[in-house]
């Protein structure tokens, strides 16, 4: 055979191969790549600004404020938008209080905007009275400034003032308040304790006017009125189990659990059934302490308890190794969520009892603190997609 036959049956056996890795190529599965998961819903907030008037006069609002927070809250835990839950912050400023400084404007920022409910309830029953010189476009103006409401346009930030002195006092133009706080997306809900005309002609409509908001009118001395039901025991009982789930860690830990002990007992100061509404708020999603506690802590994405100290550790985990302090918590977890879902379908059970005797009763929609809010809390968010359900 020459050279040339040689060369050309090389050259028809490489063409052969060629073919042969081009069909195979063509006849394998093609493995697209796995789908990207879903992108998740953006975050949504509900940021709330509460101007209480602490002037003398005002020792009813306080007591409403303390008794309803728990009541506004568990609405607030059913609110949800485009299928998100939403976080809550709430901050507490107080206004009109001579014990405050001049210099101030009689103001003071109790707590800043906080996701941490114990925190606001004990600064509520933590305030007095005295005095004094209220000024609401002052108020308006500082809370505007000195909280961090975002630049999140989707989310629903409201700030409620409540007083019973003319709206326009001090040496801030309240107008000028109330309009800048617009611009930050902030919509300003105005409560005038006292007579609905009143508080018209001394100003207290227009300011919530110029800022898309809802004024209203309560009596701030009325008492919260409450209807025991049959499931309120039950309901208290549970709440011992559900403390059992807190797991303190760190320098806040220890701190944090007894004044979740002493928020307990700050709610029942008003009777069972306002304690009850408390504990139906630690067992919805908004009630979170990530800071002091374990459980909560874990749920966080960059949580690792690995590297949490032994020190700041509750005694009972400090011998524990790695993977027994995973299982602790995870057991707590476990339990916290059989807990929580007992008081919620007890709670159903609570609500329906409720509205029924409250039809019974002839009892009609009154004109306290906690009815105004939720009131103008349900028609502004609206505006912002947000949906209030029956369960959470």
């Amino acid at each position: 055979m020459n050279s040339f036959k040689i060369i050309r049956k090389f050259k028809k056996s490489i063409s052969m191969s060629f073919l042969l890795v081009f069909v195979m190529a063509c006849t394998e599965p093609i493995h697209a790549d796995p789908p990207l998961p879903p992108t998740p819903p953006p975050a949504k907030h509900i940021k709330l600004g509460l101007l209480l008037d602490t002037s003398g006069s005002m020792r009813g609002l306080i007591s409403q404020a303390q008794s309803q927070l728990w009541k506004i809250v568990n609405e607030l835990a059913l609110a949800k938008c485009e299928g998100v839950k939403p976080t809550l912050e709430i901050a507490l400023y107080e206004y009109g209080n001579d014990g405050l400084p001049a210099s101030e404007g009689y103001i003071r920022m109790v707590t800043p905007l906080t996701g941490d409910l114990d925190q606001i309830s004990a600064d509520l029953f933590a305030l007095t009275t005295n005095g004094g010189s209220e000024f609401c476009g002052h108020v308006i103006q500082t809370a505007t400034n000195q909280l961090d409401w975002g630049v999140g346009t989707a989310d629903l930030k409201l700030l409620f003032i409540a007083g019973n002195e003319p709206f326009t006092q001090g040496n801030v133009n309240p107008n000028d308040a109330c309009k800048k706080a617009t611009v930050k997306g902030i919509t300003i809900n105005t409560i005038y304790c006292g007579d609905f005309k009143e508080g018209i002609r001394t100003g207290w409509k227009n300011g919530a006017d110029l800022a898309s908001g809802y004024y209203m009118s309560i009596s701030h001395n009325s008492k919260t009125v409450y209807i025991e039901s049959p499931y309120d025991q039950q309901i208290d009982e549970l709440n011992i189990s559900l403390n059992d789930t807190y797991v303190p860690y760190g320098s806040l830990g220890h701190s944090k659990k007894a004044m979740q002990m002493s928020e307990d007992a700050n709610s029942e100061i008003y009777g069972r059934e306002n304690k009850v509404s408390r504990i139906v708020s630690k067992s919805s999603h908004v009630y979170r302490n990530y800071k002091w506690d374990l459980v909560d802590a874990n749920k966080e994405k960059n949580f690792d308890i690995r590297t949490v100290k032994k020190e700041q550790l509750p005694k009972e985990m400090q011998s524990m190794t790695v993977a027994e302090r995973k299982a602790h918590i995870e057991k707590k977890t476990a339990d916290r969520s059989r807990i929580n879902k007992s008081i919620k379908e007890l709670n159903s059970k609570r609500i329906k009892f409720i509205a029924e005797k409250k039809k019974e009763m002839g009892e009609k929609t009154g004109n306290s603190l906690d009815v105004a809010m939720i009131n103008a809390i349900h028609e502004q968010a609206k505006s912002k997609n947000f949906t209030f359900d029956n369960v959470e």
